[in-house]
């Protein structure tokens, strides 16, 4: 190799170096932080992050899919709530839990039903039990302005005053007074329902601007707590105002157990997840099985005309009938029974004689052989023929009947 070319070489290389190395200059290291989306786990289980909440504050936090068996109130207080659907609750499960409240447990659940005037029950068992009512919001509202409506005649001032009503900071939020606090706690409950305590049972409650979210009352030596709804305690909301702070209020000083029905995958969706394509080729086989299993073999009759009149086809028809109603010992006996009767017609005393007697007369009178005689009007088993066998049957007993 030349001089010039190795010259000409080593300043490629150093060209190339030089230009690689003004990029890496300017490159600047960083961290950023990929939303994945939520686990597995909080998926499935939406009150994931208020069990988190409650067993980091020291509280015994118990999760269970079925009331098999309460909790124990003898050794410790115990919070019972129940923030899963109670569709399939039984009275004698709702008793139990009634019994078991006022046995000294402290019992939480969400209403489910809406009260029904009509019926005079809302259908949620624990609600009808303890006599109260769930309404929707805005149907109150329409009754409040009904009844001012109906009840207050308008009346005109002599004065118009420049004082404005005070009003209610956050009236879509809850507030809760506790004692011995001069501001009340905030919880997002969902204001389009509120729960009537038409008998009084209550002692304490929580109330947004137009409507009642929480009733508490004392039941025996226990405690019930009825609430509009749960959703303040999922995942997604049990950081924003105090709703983390009235859980544990609800749960202090006690353990607590929840019912929750998490959700889980079934089996066809778990293959669908991971072998959609195995569940696709069956179905498609059988598809195609069905598909071959129900082509027709043959062509179509075409179908007869509704104006035919043929001899035949009603005596068919009719043969049809009998043969699948009395079956075939049935029509056999008959063409006997007829072959002896056109016989005593014949020859008087015929059925007086013995039987051997019976078939050497009918031998003489038809031409046939006796023992051929002998063996059609002989009583059968009860058997199924063949098709061939019937028909040589009835036709040698018909060949009888005509002959006499």
């Amino acid at each position: 190799m030349s001089r010039r070319l190795w010259v000409m070489l080593a300043a490629t290389v150093l060209l190339g170096i030089g230009g690689a190395s003004v990029p890496f200059k300017r490159l600047e290291h960083y961290q950023e932080v990929v939303d994945q989306g939520p686990s597995p786990e909080v998926r499935a289980n939406p009150y994931l992050a208020a069990e988190t909440f409650l067993r980091q504050l020291g509280v015994s936090v118990k999760v269970t899919q079925a009331l098999n068996t309460l909790p124990d109130t003898r050794q410790q207080a115990q919070t019972l709530m129940l923030l899963d659907t109670r569709e399939k609750m039984t009275p004698s499960e709702v008793t139990r839990l009634l019994s078991w409240a006022r046995g000294g447990g402290r019992l939480l659940f969400v209403a489910e039903q809406l009260w029904d005037e009509k019926k005079g029950r809302s259908g949620d068992l624990l609600l009808d039990q303890l006599q109260i009512h769930q309404f929707m919001t805005r149907d109150l509202r329409e009754q409040d302005r009904r009844r001012e409506r109906e009840q207050i005649k308008p009346v005109i001032p002599l004065s118009t005053p420049d004082i404005e009503a005070p009003q209610t900071p956050w009236p879509e939020l809850t507030r809760l007074y506790v004692q011995n606090e001069h501001d009340p706690a905030y919880m997002s409950f969902d204001p389009a329902f509120h729960l009537d305590d038409p008998q009084d049972h209550a002692q304490s409650w929580a109330n947004s601007a137009d409507a009642t979210h929480m009733l508490q009352m004392a039941y025996g030596n226990g405690l019930i707590t009825v609430l509009t709804d749960a959703d303040l305690w999922k995942t997604r909301a049990i950081g924003k105002y105090d709703n983390a702070w009235l859980l544990w209020y609800l749960s202090q000083d006690s353990a607590v157990t929840l019912l929750l029905r998490t959700e889980h995958d079934d089996l066809f969706g778990l293959l669908w997840k991971y072998f959609p394509q195995a569940l696709l080729a069956l179905a498609l086989c059988i598809a195609a099985g069905l598909w071959h299993y129900g082509t027709r073999n043959g062509p179509l009759q075409p179908e007869p005309s509704r104006a035919r009149r043929q001899l035949s086809e009603h005596l068919r028809a009719s043969a049809d009938f009998m043969l699948r109603r009395r079956g075939q010992h049935a029509l056999l006996r008959s063409l006997q029974q007829d072959i002896l009767r056109r016989a005593r017609q014949r020859h008087p005393g015929f059925e007086a004689l013995p039987v051997t007697e019976q078939w050497q007369i009918l031998a003489r009178t038809t031409r046939q052989p006796t023992s051929h005689i002998g063996q059609a009007l002989r009583p059968r088993i009860e058997e199924r023929l063949s098709s061939t066998e019937l028909t040589r049957q009835v036709a040698y007993l018909q060949t009888l009947r005509n002959a006499l």
